[in-house]
């Protein structure tokens, strides 16, 4: 296959991700709910005396997607598109393209060409490490895109583009900016392309062994639904921690909100609980659905179109 793999998960994972953008988009804002620019202060105040505000009543998908169009409008629900699609081809179309390599390798032709699920996990942790660590320069872009509407006037950060975003962070915060996150990202990516590529495989082989259903787009919705919902709860707590860590504004001279993906971790479940690390679960299902349902229905369809190239 060689580089057909990757042009194939190209262009379906751009498909997918433009598709699916505001839902994305929501569930960036929602995992921010509750957040404070000064974490360590939420840790300290049970130590003064006056009694700790209540915690603001987190809002739901519908609730939040209802209120970012009525203050920003509709073309917000498209904030950081642009970045979105560098982001899917960097990422998206390296771990696809090297799955689909180590695929075609590892394949054992006495099992009728398919691979065992020790190897498809391992396969899509390499694959999505990979990719993560080629991607992330436009996935901080794109988290930090998302979010910048929750923010007052003053403090927006305004990126008229992914380019823009990216050249502004190398000015202003190096070049490492734009690897902030990148542990984060590329565990993520190993856990998501792992559960989400092996488990669709073997749900699409399960379920054609079986006799259940023919190899049609019944099959590959049925999978690939399967396969979004193993990947958003695998992955989840990662990405509350990642969009965080990401997100986080460094002002010159002064100590920065989260040391790290630990610090991050204990300062959000210290300060609202352990759940919190699951915000955002239903807008990470109802996008990670759609997205990985468009994905592999584009990328079987892709695949027929292109079998004789």
């Amino acid at each position: 296959m060689g580089l057909k793999g990757f042009v194939e998960g190209g262009i379906a994972s751009v498909v997918a991700g433009c598709s699916t953008h505001p839902l994305d988009l929501i569930k960036v804002r929602m995992q921010l709910q509750g957040e404070t620019t000064q974490p360590a202060l939420a840790l300290h105040s049970t130590s003064t005396h006056a009694p700790p505000h209540p915690p603001a009543p987190k809002a739901g998908p519908i609730a939040v997607g209802i209120k970012l169009v009525q203050q920003e409008g509709v073309v917000a629900l498209y904030s950081g598109v642009s970045a979105t699609v560098l982001r899917q081809l960097l990422y998206s179309t390296t771990r696809m393209g090297l799955y689909d390599m180590f695929k075609n390798k590892w394949s054992d032709p006495n099992a009728g060409g398919s691979m065992s699920l020790s190897r498809k996990i391992a396969a899509g942790l390499i694959a999505g490490g990979i990719g993560a660590a080629v991607g992330n320069p436009a996935d901080v872009a794109m988290v930090r895109m998302q979010a910048d509407g929750r923010l007052p006037p003053a403090q927006r950060r305004n990126y008229n583009s992914v380019l823009d975003a990216i050249t502004r962070m190398v000015k202003n915060e190096g070049v490492t900016s734009l690897w902030r996150g990148s542990s984060l990202t590329v565990n993520r990516a190993m856990l998501v392309t792992a559960s989400q590529l092996a488990s669709y495989d073997e749900f699409k082989e399960m379920i054609l062994k079986k006799g259940l259903m023919r190899d049609g787009l019944g099959t590959h919705v049925t999978a690939s639904f399967a396969a979004g919902f193993v990947a958003s709860v695998t992955s989840n707590p990662v990405d509350v921690i990642k969009t965080r860590v990401m997100n986080m504004k460094v002002e010159p001279g002064a100590e920065p909100p989260y040391s790290g993906a630990l610090d991050c971790a204990m300062k959000t479940v210290r300060a609202e609980g352990p759940m919190a690390l699951y915000k955002g679960f239903i807008p990470t299902i109802t996008r990670q659905g759609p997205f990985t349902v468009v994905l592999f229905v584009t990328l079987e369809q892709v695949r027929k179109l292109l079998k004789n190239f």
